[in-house]
């Protein structure tokens, strides 16, 4: 977080159109807290992709990859919610894809843990399938400082490669390691 202005970056890497695509969300989108997940009046079709969210460290810019580790201290389970209908336009007519990433709330965050587990990921407590990250922790923290300084603070996304799962109210969706649920999301 930037001592002076309060802000940090939220940079993700998520599978959008087939291929691992770089998107900046704004601090907004964060939800914690196991809150509720309420659907946007501007959008019919909401998709989610599971991810692990990164918390950096410390302060990089040009970082290898085998360096990459040591810039980030805490990992979380989490989500990179779409409007789905939105991307599709934006995509039709080669328009960002900002209003389809970047909303209120479209980054459920789980709680945060210092190594990444190999989370069990459920919707309405029927297993779901994930597949591969997009990219290892490692890729995302080289390719994003390569465009991009990074700063204590900021939070990098990664989310799975697959085809994002259609969302609809009273729907729940939750991650955790064995016994403990470590995310927690409620369709409203």
């Amino acid at each position: 977080m930037c001592a002076l202005c309060g802000v940090m970056k939220i940079i993700g890497i998520t599978y959008l159109g087939g291929t691992a695509q770089m998107v900046l969300k704004g601090d907004s989108s964060l939800l914690n807290g196991k809150k509720p997940f309420f659907m946007p009046d501007n959008t019919a079709d909401i998709r989610a992709l599971p991810a692990i969210i990164l918390r950096v460290s410390r302060l990089g810019k040009h970082i290898e990859e085998r360096f990459a580790s040591r810039y980030y201290d805490a990992v979380a389970p989490g989500l990179d919610l779409i409007a789905y209908d939105r991307l599709q336009d934006a995509q039709s007519k080669g328009l960002s894809w900002t209003e389809a990433t970047c909303f209120d709330y479209s980054m459920p965050i789980g709680e945060w843990a210092e190594e990444q587990a190999q989370y069990e990921w459920t919707i309405d407590n029927q297993p779901w399938a994930v597949g591969e990250l997009c990219c290892t922790p490692e890729q995302a923290i080289a390719r994003i400082s390569r465009l991009m300084t990074i700063r204590q603070g900021d939070l990098i996304y990664i989310a799975a490669a697959q085809a994002p799962t259609p969302l609809r109210r009273e729907r729940v969706l939750r991650a955790g390691e064995g016994e403990r649920e470590l995310l927690y999301c409620k369709i409203k």
